[in-house]
């Protein structure tokens, strides 16, 4: 077992002969396993040298090798959920030389992307989808008339997420040849339970006790009152020594627990049970961060890894002194809920990425983690706050996306005291799935909402507070990573609601910038001689200070990291309309696309929202810059 991150590539013989899973396919069976051991080492050495998720991937190396060596793929369709754990799914299918490009502009994905590969089936990134893809590939595919094998692996955490049970639902009903494998990685493995349900999982997912089970109940279910005995006999025998009696109600024909690390196990069930007819259900336990020790031990806070720099190498500026942003959310959360006992601390599964821990510690009678299930932990604050409670979602700016009809209609509607802390808003490098680029926009146009978006620590300190001190639902939407290091007062002060602050007086332009746009935005003032205004509020805006601007400037130039369609600057637009001011706008955002993943200060910059990049669009439109200098 590895006890460390090796910095040297290493030897992989049996790996490196294998481009695509028909060559896995031509194994010797009793060589996988020595391809696992391979596989894992690759593993551990691609993801040290980018940063990544790797210990979900550890976790499921010996069944991603059993599904493609059992599995025609790409003909077979395997939908990976979420994808954390798809790494050694990209090893396996001809991306191994292209893992030290991921999460890089221009790499490799960090989850599975259909414009990536053919055996990326699904596009994915938020959790629980896979159920509902597969099932809709294997309907497809039963239309088509095509004989093809479909299977989903969803983890356990995943499972937790109302998507998913409606998904199982449906399948029953359908009747579809689908498999649903269960990645249990929280579940321990014992010695004498192993064995005993590694002989259960081999009885149940053979074709001969299928075939049995099923011959029986045709002869039985002519005599009724044997039938009944026999149907509750099965059920209650399987309640005592299976945990899958739910899935059986479901509609599923369940199989396992198997052993995830035991590959003749697992390629021997899943060879039994890919041609059954109907929706069949695989119980799999793993163990997530397989075969590196700290991992092991601490699979929660080793679910990614950061990249480790080579010996001798520059040590990077970090800025360790100066909190996260998350972090600045986490310490005003325990002084809050110091001071008031009606303060309740609600997450949907991200209690150390929301910087929940010490909350969770101190407060654990008001700390709820909810799992993945967005949409219950927006209800489940509007219940609260009915009842007088003071609830703070802290969920990140792309998962409350999930929960956006409840935000609506339990709690804006209801006009109820619940507020939102919204993380990672903007751009991130995980691309596309992660990025939070649109909630300015779905907010704003929600009626009884304010909605802030704080320019640095001090701020999201003070609106925080503002937002839990207004009787009403209130949304502070903050950046992932660090902020500009300004000091963070102890103090907490409600800001006037719907006021603005300026930050530099100048001429000619006026640049209104929300949130994380106001430090650049300062560069580009200085540089252009304008006038900058940290807006603060998206929702109300600062009317009076907008029409001022409106007087005194030549220009007005909006700069949000959101989508310029619908967005903050679309808000003053229509403000300066309704009120007959006829004013030269420019909006700056992000352009009508989804930003790829790669460094997300690379990527602001190539959209223009970086000092240089303000200051190229405001000249253009002025007309004192050359076409070149235009970012339009």
């Amino acid at each position: 077992m590895a006890s460390e991150i090796p910095l040297e590539r290493p030897l992989t013989p049996l790996l490196d002969a294998i481009e695509t899973p028909s060559e896995l396919r031509e194994l010797d069976p009793h060589r996988l396993p020595e391809l696992a051991a391979e596989l894992r080492e690759y593993l551990l050495w691609s993801v040290g040298r980018t940063g990544g998720h790797f210990g979900a991937g550890l976790g499921v190396v010996e069944l991603t090798i059993a599904l493609h060596f059992c599995f025609e793929t790409p003909e077979d369709l395997i939908v990976w959920d979420v994808g954390h754990q798809a790494y050694p799914h990209k090893i396996l299918t001809g991306r191994r030389e292209r893992m030290t490009t991921m999460r890089q502009t221009g790499g490799l994905a960090p989850f599975p992307d259909r414009t990536e590969s053919a055996y990326d089936t699904f596009g994915v990134g938020h959790s629980s989808t896979s159920i509902s893809a597969a099932l809709g590939m294997a309907l497809a595919a039963r239309m088509q008339g095509r004989q093809r094998r479909v299977a989903a692996v969803i983890g356990d955490g995943a499972l937790t997420a109302g998507l998913a049970f409606e998904a199982l639902n449906h399948a029953a009903e359908t009747g579809a040849d689908l498999l649903v494998i269960l990645n249990d990685n929280a579940m321990s493995i014992s010695h004498n339970v192993g064995g005993l349900s590694r002989y259960l999982a081999r009885v149940l997912a053979s074709r001969f006790y299928a075939s049995v089970r099923g011959a029986g109940k045709r002869v039985l279910s002519s005599i009724p009152p044997v039938a009944e005995l026999a149907r509750r006999t099965e059920e209650h025998m399987k309640g005592l020594v299976l945990p899958g009696t739910l899935f059986e109600e479901l509609g599923f024909n369940y199989i396992g627990p198997v052993h995830g690390h035991d590959l003749e196990d697992l390629v021997t069930s899943l060879q039994n049970v890919r041609d059954l007819p109907g929706p069949q259900f695989l119980h799999v336990v793993t163990q997530k961060g397989r075969g590196y020790e700290p991992a092991e031990k601490n699979p929660v806070g080793l679910h990614a890894l950061t990249k480790i720099e080579p010996p001798g190498a520059e040590p990077k500026q970090t800025g360790a002194n100066t909190p996260k942003y998350s972090n600045v959310f986490g310490r005003w959360l325990v002084d809050i809920a110091e001071q008031d006992e009606r303060v309740v601390g609600i997450t949907p599964a991200m209690r150390e990425g929301s910087d929940l821990v010490a909350f969770s510690e101190r407060f654990p009678e008001r700390y709820h983690d909810v799992a993945i299930a967005e949409q219950h932990a927006v209800t489940l604050a509007a219940g609260l706050a009915c009842e007088g409670a003071k609830p703070v979602v802290a969920i990140y700016s792309t998962f409350l996306q999930r929960g956006y009809d409840q935000l609506i209609h339990d709690v804006a509607i209801q006009n109820l005291d619940v507020t939102f802390a919204l993380d990672r808003a903007g751009i991130v490098d995980d691309g596309p799935t992660h990025a939070g680029i649109f909630d300015l926009s779905f907010l704003r146009c929600v009626p009884n909402m304010i909605v802030m978006a704080p320019s640095d620590e001090n701020e999201t300190r003070q609106m925080l507070y503002t937002g839990w001190a207004h009787e009403g639902p209130a949304a502070i939407r903050y950046p992932r990573g660090r902020g500009p290091g300004v000091v963070i007062e102890e103090e907490m002060t409600a800001l006037p609601i719907g006021k603005s602050r300026t930050v530099r007086d100048g001429e000619r332009v006026a640049l209104l910038a929300f949130g994380s746009m106001v430090t650049p935005s300062l560069g580009a003032g200085d540089e252009l001689d304008a006038t900058v205004v940290d807006m603060r509020f998206v929702k109300p805006l600062d009317e009076d200070r907008i029409l001022e601007l409106a007087r005194d400037h030549e220009l007005l130039v909006t700069i949000e990291e959101n989508v310029v369609a619908g967005g903050a600057g679309s808000g003053v637009g229509e403000l300066l309309a309704n009120a007959g001011v006829s004013v030269p706008l420019l909006h700056l955002g992000l352009r009508d696309g989804f930003p790829p993943h790669g460094n997300a200060d690379a990527e602001l910059a190539e959209q223009g929202l970086d000092t240089e990049g303000i200051v190229a669009a405001v000249r253009a439109r002025l007309g004192s810059a050359r076409p070149e200098q235009s970012t339009g």
